[in-house]
């Protein structure tokens, strides 16, 4: 009978796999697009048209992760509060909506997201410019899209919110509208502000997302590439290894796109983007890690006591630009309760006004619409000469950009639409707003970033650190830009770990391009590494006997983090981590604290301190569950979530790609997703079948 059931399984599972990699044929009345999924799950979509194939996209897309393109709309829309079912307001929050006297964001994360669209007024600057402002082979492939989501939507009515749709090519660049002051702190800011914290230093904000739970809360990457002077046999090699949030609106999605026209493209993308953001053509490839330039300003305001709706500017009171919006919030089913607001604009920005004072934002590229463009531009370069060209576009405001190539070339730059500001001011605080003379219009010019082409030791890499030090020798990188653009001058971890392994090896074989991708221990230079000899020299007096052995399994760690660890579980618990050096909250006491429970909780749940880091800091999917190596800050990332006696994987290491070119010009690649292709469909074979892989460290073949 046990041998029936097994054999019931194994052709379920095999008439589900012949399902979900079944070659598809899809039609609209304007474009047409065969989807052929793979023994993985990952769609190749292919198209007479660039605008057919995003219109596949869309749909196998929308396969996978229906639910949150939507919700990303949705949010994008500025109708979270009206739409959404899964978050209750109080009625209590309610009132204080109603009155303008909330205090606390934390109930009314969907207004917030709702009010940051009318306020930024995203969705009719799209209107307005649309048309005039963005090239037609942009609008196709826009267009192509939305038709892809509105022909899945029409197949499949009962998942769909169906008064929204359907949806068009502007709503789909109003989506990047949405998102990008996200990407660069604008929920921060905000933050800031509502929070009174205007004194701070931007470098001291807090990142936690604020407009929730569809805000961009971006995570950190590393990319890494090796010319032909660096690799044994003379190859070109590239590594894309971003590190995001594993669900969500971020999370990334694998994809390879084949049109008549050109376009032959293997990336990732993220749910609502009709073209890949990061991967590789047949000629070259880039992947970006995120940066922190300082790309938005705050503004104090003086206002005119006689008339609330004028700003006092260069000698004159001056009229705001005024509108009435209004936000619906759904109460219980049909219900819904109608909030209006007056928002107010300046010549620097939109208005907050606050209890202890009346503020302008101003980010830089608010209103650009090319960041699409710029993207599209780049999957469809063909050498570095076209790749250099879309990146001049400037459309997309921020990211490092690390990129390699069939011809042998490596190229770094510290992407950034940065304002050229009047010194003399406290940029990173709040400027005053009466005046001309600090209100920025130009911004500087993509030549004058910090970039390097071919740097003399054949090596590049990014972390989310400083730029000058990409290829390792501060004196290579220029321009060195002024303090007030908030360029980075920190090293993180990874960053010093990517110059211990690929920095110092002068011939770079394919197999240690991966392992040192992979390598799992801390640069004794690390912020982690130096706190922990920090509280060890602070406890080495402490007679505390309970502490002793924990203390002294610490100190003999060898800061490694595979999974086998025996020390690691216990660093992980304990040991406070920061990004970089001036975010460490270090308290000897409160580490000491964390020990006391971190011990309590591994003797608790697995009856010693000694316990194997795979054990305790885990992959969970469905009910597959695989022990880890990595962790924070490592190489190998991983951010994890507290589950009952476990630590779950939420973050870091996710979809990687790796690319080589050898001296002939012959391409191969390998990528690996965490989880697999079918990011919400549990029924689907592809649901976690790429997480057997990930665990092991290892990539599929994909090229």
């Amino acid at each position: 009978m046990l041998k029936i059931i097994k054999i019931i399984i194994l052709v379920t599972l095999y008439m589900l796999t012949i399902l979900f990699s079944a070659e598809l044929e899809i039609s609209s009345s304007n474009y047409s697009a065969r989807i052929v999924r793979d023994s993985w799950g990952v769609p190749h979509i292919y198209g007479k048209t660039d605008a057919d194939v995003s219109f596949g996209l869309a749909y196998a897309h929308s396969q996978d992760d229906f639910q949150t393109i939507q919700d990303v709309y949705i949010a994008s829309l500025g109708r979270l509060s009206e739409l959404k079912k899964n978050r209750l307001i109080s009625i209590k929050s309610l009132i204080k909506l109603k009155n303008k006297k909330y205090q606390s964001i934390d109930d009314i994360a969907f207004f917030i997201n709702d009010y940051y669209v009318r306020l930024m007024n995203f969705n009719q600057n799209v209107i307005e410019n649309y048309f005039k402002n963005i090239p037609d082979d942009v609008k196709k492939i826009c267009q192509g899209y939305a038709e892809g989501v509105n022909f899945y939507v029409k197949e499949n009515p009962d998942k769909a919110i169906q008064d929204i749709y359907p949806i068009s090519g502007e709503d789909v660049i109003a989506g990047f509208s949405h998102r990008l002051p996200l990407f660069m702190g604008a929920d921060s800011e905000i933050r800031r502000l509502i929070n009174n914290n205007i004194s701070k230093d931007i470098s001291e904000s807090s990142h936690k997302p604020f407009i929730t739970p569809f805000s961009m809360d971006m995570v950190a990457s590393n990319v890494f590439a090796v010319s032909p002077l660096r690799s044994e046999g003379k190859f070109t090699r590239l590594m894309i290894n971003t590190h995001q949030p594993w669900d969500g609106p971020v999370a990334w999605y694998e994809v390879h796109l084949i049109s008549q026209e050109g376009w032959d493209f293997y990336g990732g993308l993220f749910p609502g983007a009709p073209t890949p953001l990061i991967g590789h053509n047949p000629d070259l490839g880039w992947s970006h890690t995120v940066n922190d330039p300082d790309l938005i300003d705050i503004y104090r305001l003086t206002i005119n006591p006689n008339n609330q709706n004028q700003y006092w500017f260069d000698g004159n009171w001056r009229d705001f630009i005024i509108r009435k919006i209004k936000i619906k919030i759904k109460i219980i089913g049909s219900l819904k309760l109608p909030i209006t607001r007056i928002v107010k604009e300046s010549i620097h920005g939109p208005v907050i006004g606050l209890s202890h004072g009346t503020y302008a934002i101003r980010i830089a590229g608010r209103n650009d619409l090319n960041s699409v463009e710029q993207w599209y531009r780049m999957t469809k370069a063909t050498n570095f000469s076209e790749f250099k060209d879309a990146m001049t576009i400037q459309g997309i405001p921020m990211f490092n950009t690390g990129y390699a190539d069939k011809e042998g070339n490596i190229y770094y730059v510290y992407n950034a639409k940065i304002p050229k500001r009047k010194s003399g001011y406290q940029w990173g605080s709040v400027v005053p707003g009466e005046t001309s003379t600090n209100l920025w219009t130009e911004y500087i010019p993509y030549d004058s970033l910090p970039q390097i082409k071919n740097p003399v030791g054949g090596f590049i890499q990014n972390c989310n650190s400083t730029p000058y030090l990409a290829t390792g020798n501060k004196n290579e990188i220029t321009p060195i830009l002024p303090e007030w653009t908030g360029i980075e001058n920190h090293q993180t971890g990874r960053a010093l770990r990517s110059l211990e392994t690929y920095g110092s090896d002068s011939l770079i074989t394919r197999d240690e391009f991966f392992n040192y991708k992979y390598d799992h221990t801390y640069s004794k230079n690390s912020l982690i590494s130096k706190t922990r000899d920090k509280y060890i020299k602070y406890m080495k007096n402490d007679t505390n006997s309970i502490l002793k052995a924990a203390l002294d399994l610490l100190e003999d760690w060898d800061l490694s983090a595979d999974s086998s660890n025996r020390a690691a579980a216990l660093a992980f618990l304990v040991l406070p981590k920061a990004f970089k050096p001036e975010d460490l909250k270090y308290d000897p006491d409160s580490v000491t604290k964390k020990l006391e429970q971190s011990i309590k909780f591994l003797e608790n749940n697995y009856g010693s301190i000694d316990v194997p880091l795979g054990r305790v800091f885990i992959l969970k999917r469905g009910k597959k569950v695989f022990p880890l190596s990595g962790g924070p800050g490592l190489l190998r990332a991983i951010y994890y979530k507290k589950s009952e006696k476990n630590y779950v994987a939420i973050a870091g290491d996710c979809y990687i790609q790796s690319v080589e070119w050898g001296p002939d010009g012959k391409q191969q690649a390998w990528s690996i997703h965490q989880y697999g292709s079918a990011t919400k469909d549990v029924s689907s074979p592809h649901y976690s079948d790429q997480a057997d892989l990930f665990y092991k460290e290892k990539m599929k073949k994909i090229r």
